[in-house]
C-alpha cells in the first residue's frame, strides 16, 4: 500500500465517481489522486504535496439524525483501492498510475513516485503484476522548451511527473450502463496555448502488449487502437481496445489544430495510423493531439473513453450509447444516486461513536463493491444472455467473506454473479476460482467457486427462481468441481482424482495436469469445499450426496500429527502436517511461513513441493476448520489447551492478519465458549491493523477480502459460509440496521449498555451477556440464525464489562459443527 496523507471526513463527500476532472497546475500533477462522489459544485477538493484541502462540506451529526443520511459521505476510497472512478462493481475503473514499483492496483500514493496517466481498466487491491491499467490518458500544458509538437515526450518514461502542482479533480459516473465508458475533463493553466492529450494504446501495468494498432480521424480526432495484453496471475493474454473523443466544455475546439501517431519518444506530425508490424517487443504506441484554447474563458476539454473486450468499433459504440452527450453533471449525480443507496442498505447509529469507525466502516464496505466486475455484453469468447462477470481475483480470498456480506444487503447482484458463474462453468467445464479480462489464473488453494454458489443457495435457496438461478445448473456446477478432475488444476477446478482415492493430497506424488503443490493447505480446504456442497445437497433434499460430502469434508483429519510439538513449547501438540502416499507423515516445521519462520520461506505459487502450505503457516492452517471446530479442539485437547493454544497465536506474534485463511481465529474462542476472548482479539486487530489513512489495510485489499473481514468485525458479526448461522460479538454501534431488497426486511442489532468503544479493545462495556430476539431470549450469545434476517428481526444485545461471559448454558448455545450435529 502506498504512504501518504488521508482526506479528511469533509472531503469525503467528493470521493467516488467514474468520469474524471483535471485542472492542472503550470507543470505536473498532484500527489493523490481524489476521485469524487457527486458532491455539491461548490466543493471541490484540492490536492498538493503538503496533504488535502477541501472546501467546508457540512457533515451529519449524531443529535440530527439517528443513522447517517447520506453513507456514501462517509467513504475514503485512499483507502485499500485505486482511488479511481467507478460505480458498483463496474468493468472500468479510471484512475491515476504511478511507478511505484508496490503498486499492484496501478497506484501509489507516496509523493516521490511519478504519474505516468490516467488508465481505464484497474482491479481492486490485488498481488501478484500489476493488472490491468489499460489505455492511459496524459495531458500535456506545455511541451519542451520551445513548446512544438515534435518536442512532446509521448512515452511513458518521457511524459511521467512528480506530483507537485496542485491539482483539483472530480470525477463523474453515468448510470445508462456502468461498464464501458469514462469522461474525462482536463482543465489547463490560463495561458495555454496548445493544449495537447496523449492517448497511450500499449502501455498496460506490466508493458505487456503485442499485435497494437491505432487509428487516428484527423478530422473529428476521434482515436481508436487495441492490443493484446498480458494476464497479471496467469500465463493467459487478453485483447482491449478503445475509442477516445474529445469535445470542449463550453467551447468548440473543432478538429485537433495538430496530430500525430507514436511509436517512440516522439510523435509524427500529420500521421494518423500505427501497427505492430511483427510479433514481440513493441515499441510504446499512440497518438498526440493539440485542440484550439477557449479564448473566452478557461480551457477544459472533455475526453470520452469507450473500452471493449470486443473490438475497437463496439468501444466506439457503447460509449455513444452510454454517454450521448458529455453530460458531467448528470452522470455525477446518477453515480452518487447509485452508491448512496447501496451502502445506505447498511445504517449505522453513529451517537457515542468515534468518527474514524463510522468512516472504516462505510470505506470498507464500499470496497466490496468494486469486485467481482459486470462485463456483461463484453464476454469475448461465447454469446450469452447471462450475465457475465469478470476479475474473481481471487475467489481464494474473497469466498469467506465478502460473498456472505453481500448477501445481507444485495442479493440481486449476488444472483446475478452466481449466474454468470454457472455459466462460465457450462461453458469452460469447472466454476471461475481466479479470472481477469476473461483469462483463467493461477488457482491458490480450492474450487472455491464451491463455497460462494453454496453461500447464496443455502440462503436464498427459496428466491432462487425468482432471481433466475437455476437450481440443478447451480448443483451441477458443484458436482463439476467434486468429481472431475481438469486437464490443468492449476488453471480451474481441483486435483480429484487422488482426492477420492487417498483423502488427501500427498506430498510424494506427481501427476500430469497442475502444481504438486501445497498438498496440506490444499487438503484442507478441499475439504471445507466438499462441505459447503453437502449443505447443498441437503437442501435440495439429496440425502445420500449430503452424507457423502459431509463426509469427505472430515478429510482434514488425515493431515492431522498428533505428535508434533511446536518448537520449544512442549505443550502445544498436534499440526496439520505433509504425508505420503504409503501414510506415513512428513514434517514440516509449524513455524513455515508464519511471521516468525526461521527460513523467510515465501510460500507463495513459487513453493517446492516439500513446503505444503500456501500463504499461511502449519499454526494458521491448523486452525481452520470452519465447519467442524469442535472436532478441532478435541483434536487440540480440549477447550483449555485450544484456548491457550490461542493466546499464544496472539502474544507471540503468529496472527497474521494480512492473509485470508487467518481472518477466522479471533472468533475461535466462541467454540471453547469463551466469547469475551474473541471480542477482546476481534478488536485488537482493528485498533492494530485498520484505519483510514492510505495505508490502512494489512497487506492489500484483494479484491474487496480485507474490506469485508473490517466491515464484518465492526459489526459485531463473523460469517461461517454456507450454513445458516453468523457468529456474533459486539457492534460498534449502538445500532446497526441490514436493509434486504429482495426479502423486503431490516434486520437491527441494538445494543444496550453501549459507552463507545476502547482504543485498544481490551475492555470496556463491549461484552455480549445475553441476546434477545423480536423480545424473546435467544438461546446463543454468540451465534444467531439467518432466520433473524429473512424475518427483518430485531436482535438486542446485553452489554457488559465482564469477559468472562459465555455462550450460554442450553446444549444449544454453541456454536453448531459437523461432528456435535450442527447443520442437520
Amino acid at each position: 500500500m502506498g504512504v501518504g496523507a488521508s482526506p479528511s471526513t469533509s472531503a469525503l463527500a467528493a470521493m467516488l465517481s467514474l468520469g474524471t476532472k483535471v485542472v492542472l497546475g503550470a507543470v505536473g500533477v498532484a500527489s493523490v489522486l481524489s476521485p469524487v462522489l457527486g458532491v455539491e459544485a461548490s466543493t471541490s477538493v484540492v490536492v498538493a504535496t503538503s496533504g488535502v484541502t477541501t472546501a467546508s462540506a457540512a457533515q451529519p451529526s449524531a443529535s440530527s439524525s439517528v443513522f447517517i443520511p447520506d453513507a456514501a459521505s462517509r467513504v475514503n476510497v485512499f483507502v485499500g483501492t485505486t482511488n479511481g472512478a467507478t460505480i458498483p462493481h463496474g468493468m472500468v475503473k479510471a484512475g491515476m498510475d504511478t511507478d511505484s514499483p508496490g503498486n499492484h492496483a496501478g497506484y501509489d500514493a507516496d509523493p516521490q513516485y511519478h504519474v505516468t496517466g490516467f488508465s481505464q481498466l484497474h482491479d481492486d487491491g490485488t498481488g501478484g503484476s500489476i493488472p490491468l491499467s489499460n489505455f492511459k490518458l496524459f495531458p500535456f500544458a506545455t511541451c519542451g522548451k520551445g513548446n512544438t509538437f515534435e518536442e512532446c515526450q509521448t512515452t511513458m518514461s518521457g511524459r511521467k511527473v512528480l506530483r507537485k502542482e496542485p491539482l483539483t479533480m472530480q470525477e463523474n459516473p453515468d448510470t445508462s450502463h456502468p461498464i464501458y465508458r469514462r469522461v474525462f475533463a482536463y482543465t489547463f493553466p490560463a495561458g495555454t496555448t496548445s493544449p495537447r492529450i496523449v492517448v497511450d494504446i500499449t502501455n498496460d501495468g506490466q508493458k505487456s502488449s503485442t499485435d497494437s494498432h491505432m487509428d487516428l480521424d484527423e478530422k473529428t480526432g476521434r482515436v481508436t487502437g487495441g492490443a493484446q495484453f498480458a494476464g497479471s496471475f496467469g500465463p493467459g493474454r487478453y485483447y482491449a481496445y478503445t475509442c477516445v473523443d474529445f469535445k470542449g466544455e463550453g467551447y468548440d475546439t473543432g478538429a485537433p489544430t495538430e496530430y500525430g501517431a507514436w511509436s517512440g519518444t516522439y510523435p509524427v506530425k500529420n500521421t494518423v495510423s500505427s501497427q505492430q508490424v511483427f510479433f514481440g517487443f513493441v515499441p510504446e504506441m499512440g497518438a498526440l493531439l493539440t485542440f484550439s484554447p477557449n479564448s473566452n474563458g478557461a480551457t477544459s476539454i472533455l475526453a470520452r473513453v469507450g473500452v471493449s473486450l470486443i473490438s475497437a468499433d463496439q468501444a466506439c459504440a457503447n460509449a455513444e450509447k452510454e454517454i450521448p452527450d458529455f453530460d458531467f453533471e448528470k452522470t455525477r449525480a446518477a453515480s452518487r444516486a447509485q452508491w448512496s443507496e447501496l451502502l445506505g442498505r447498511i445504517q449505522v447509529n453513529p451517537q457515542d461513536v468515534d468518527p474514524e469507525f463510522v468512516d472504516l466502516f462505510y470505506s470498507s464496505l464500499y470496497r466490496t463493491h468494486l469486485s467481482p466486475a459486470d462485463y456483461t455484453g463484453e464476454n469475448p469468447l461465447w454469446n450469452s444472455s447471462e450475465p457475465y462477470y469478470d476479475s474473481f481475483y481471487c475467489n481464494w480470498d474473497t469466498y469467506r467473506t465478502l460473498f456472505p456480506l453481500m448477501a445481507l444487503h444485495d442479493p440481486t447482484t449476488f444472483a446475478r454473479i452466481v449466474r454468470g458463474m454457472i455459466n462460465i462453468q457450462q461453458h469452460e467445464g469447472w466454476l471461475p476460482e481466479c479470472r481477469g479480462a476473461s483469462v483463467k489464473q493461477w488457482i491458490q488453494g480450492g474450487s472455491h467457486g464451491d463455497p460462494i454458489l453454496a453461500e447464496f443457495f443455502v440462503k436464498y435457496h427459496d428466491h432462487a427462481n425468482a432471481l433466475s438461478v437455476p437450481a440443478d445448473a447451480l448443483y451441477n456446477a458443484l458436482l463439476a468441481d467434486a468429481e472431475r478432475q481438469p486437464p490443468n488444476w492449476n488453471l480451474q477446478g481441483r486435483q480429484t482424482n487422488i482426492w477420492k482415492s487417498l483423502g488427501y493430497i500427498p506430498q510424494d506424488v506427481f501427476e500430469r495436469g497442475g502444481g504438486n503443490t501445497r498438498q496440506v493447505s490444499r487438503t484442507v480446504e478441499y475439504a471445507f469445499d466438499d462441505f459447503t456442497i453437502s449443505q447443498v445437497a441437503k437442501v435440495l433434499g439429496k440425502t445420500a450426496d449430503g452424507k457423502k460430502y459431509a463426509q469427505r469434508s472430515q478429510n482434514f483429519q488425515n493431515v492431522w500429527n498428533e505428535n508434533v510439538t511446536f518448537p520449544g513449547q512442549t505443550d502445544i501438540v498436534g499440526f496439520m502436517q505433509p504425508r505420503f502416499a504409503n501414510g506415513q507423515f512428513n514434517y514440516t516445521d509449524p513455524r513455515h511461513c508464519s511471521i516468525h519462520d526461521p527460513t523467510s520461506s515465501t510460500c507463495f505459487l513459487n513453493a517446492q513441493r516439500h513446503d505444503g502450505f500456501y500463504e499461511g503457516s502449519p499454526i494458521t492452517y491448523s486452525q481452520y476448520v470452519p465447519h467442524d471446530t469442535a472436532k478441532l479442539i478435541e483434536l487440540q485437547g480440549g477447550n483449555d489447551q485450544f484456548i491457550k493454544r490461542l493466546d499464544f497465536i496472539f502474544d507471540q506474534g503468529y496472527f497474521d492478519s494480512t492473509d485470508e485463511p487467518s481472518q477466522q481465529i479471533p472468533f475461535m474462542y466462541h467454540y471453547a465458549n469463551r466469547p469475551g476472548l474473541s471480542t477482546q482479539r476481534s478488536r485488537q486487530t482493528i485498533a492494530q491493523f485498520f484505519n483510514t489513512s492510505t495505508n490502512g489495510l494489512p497487506g492489500n485489499d484483494d479484491s474487496g477480502a480485507m474490506g469485508s473481514y473490517a466491515a464484518f468485525y465492526l459489526a459485531g458479526l463473523y460469517p461461517l459460509p454456507a450454513t445458516r448461522q453468523i457468529l456474533l460479538s459486539s457492534p460498534y454501534f449502538p445500532e446497526i440496521s441490514f436493509q434486504n431488497p429482495i426479502l423486503n426486511t431490516t434486520t437491527t442489532i441494538r445494543s444496550t449498555n453501549f459507552n463507545g468503544n476502547p482504543a485498544n479493545g481490551t475492555g470496556g462495556q463491549v461484552f455480549v451477556e445475553s441476546v434477545k430476539i423480536d423480545g424473546k431470549p435467544w438461546q446463543s450469545n454468540c451465534f444467531i440464525e439467518w432466520d433473524a434476517f429473512t424475518n427483518g428481526s430485531l436482535i438486542e444485545l446485553q452489554l457488559t464489562d465482564n469477559v468472562n461471559v459465555t455462550c450460554g448454558s442450553g446444549q444449544n448455545a454453541l456454536p453448531p459443527s459437523l461432528s456435535t450435529g450442527g447443520y442437520d
